[in-house]
């Protein structure tokens, strides 16, 4: 099978490797049909993080179920799937919670050693009625793979900010991420969104949906917005050191500030006392994917939730080189890739 591998910062090739097989009597195998290119895959590509051998890349996917083991119960044969970017085990009591992350034997990530990489033409997936669920009719492809990681977590990243109905929520970072906790945020009870982004087309296209548009650092602009008090909630879907520190000094005193953005293997500085003397709630998380589909779904489902628009385009996975380029640009037209095998 093809694979997309990353050898070395900036170094992508769709490589042939051996197919994968089923290595548990729950497993299932999955034709991909589209892969997303994620924000977190980039910093494998800009060479943030460190790994000794080729990675194949990805964990946003859909497809078509071409082999299962004989105790998967949910799924079968022939049955268009999307599969979470986080994997548990599927049996422990921290998997009942439906989210992976509380798996008792520590959740896994596709694409990052660990697991296979989605961005490929088959993919293993483990422990399959956990981690799998059918595309219901009405969900588009595009929906399907926001549903694998993006959307969820930006749903993930509003619940966490403790939202009050019709307060005030900052967004930082308008890359997939961010722009569906901007709608996640609104779904969720906000009454205006400031949208925080360096990137001018991607503020405008917050904009577009309703947002006020800020360019960072934006904690005197919110500040002057809101009388002194600051956004009851900051959401950061970047977490650099700079924006860490922005999303903790526009919070109103006693807000939330709720991180989802992968940060790098620096420390952080935080400014523990001020958050102390200021009442600061602040939250970090990965999304706990599949406990927000019964809840995601449906919104979807009903138009009440829209999410298009945010993949901007669409690649054969041969060129897959020419997708993480384009999203390494950051730039204001392209905002998400998706692969086709």
């Amino acid at each position: 099978m093809r694979a997309v591998v990353l050898d070395g910062p900036g170094s992508i090739r769709v490589d042939t490797r051996p197919d994968p097989q089923l290595s548990g009597p729950d497993d299932v195998i999955v034709a991909v049909t589209a892969a997303g290119i994620c924000g977190s895959d980039l910093h494998f590509y800009d060479g943030e993080y460190p790994f000794a051998e080729s990675v194949a890349l990805g964990h946003e996917a859909v497809g078509t179920v071409v082999e299962a083991g004989p105790q998967v119960r949910t799924v079968g044969v022939g049955d268009l799937v999307m599969v979470s970017s986080v994997a548990g085990c599927g049996s422990c009591p921290g998997c009942a919670t439906r989210d992976p992350v509380m798996c008792f034997s520590g959740p896994r990530i596709f694409g990052s050693g660990a697991l296979g990489g989605a961005q490929a033409d088959l993919l293993a997936v483990p422990a399959a009625d956990f981690q799998v669920l059918t595309i219901p009719d009405g969900i588009t492809t595009e929906q399907a793979l926001l549903l694998t990681d993006n959307l969820a977590t930006g749903w993930a990243a509003a619940r966490r900010a403790d939202i009050p109905f019709g307060g005030t929520v900052a967004v930082i970072g308008l890359g997939a991420v961010g722009l569906c906790a901007l709608r996640s945020a609104v779904m969720q009870g906000a009454a205006k969104v400031f949208a925080v982004d360096r990137v001018d087309g991607r503020r405008q296209r917050a904009a577009a949906w309703g947002a006020t548009a800020l360019t960072p650092p934006a904690t005197e602009a919110i500040l002057a917005a809101t009388g002194g008090r600051g956004a009851d909630s900051v959401i950061d879907a970047v977490a650099t050191d700079a924006s860490l520190t922005d999303a903790l000094t526009a919070v109103r005193p006693g807000g939330t500030v709720s991180v989802v953005g992968v940060h790098d293997l620096k420390p952080f500085p935080l400014p523990a006392l001020n958050c102390l003397l200021r009442s600061i709630t602040l939250r970090l998380t990965t999304a706990p994917v599949q406990r927000t589909w019964p809840e995601l779904i449906p919104l979807l489902l009903s138009g009440r939730l829209d999410v298009d628009g945010i993949f901007t385009t669409a690649l054969p996975l041969d060129d897959a080189a020419t997708g993480y380029a384009i999203a390494g640009s950051r730039s204001g037209d392209d905002v998400k890739i998706l692969l086709t095998p």
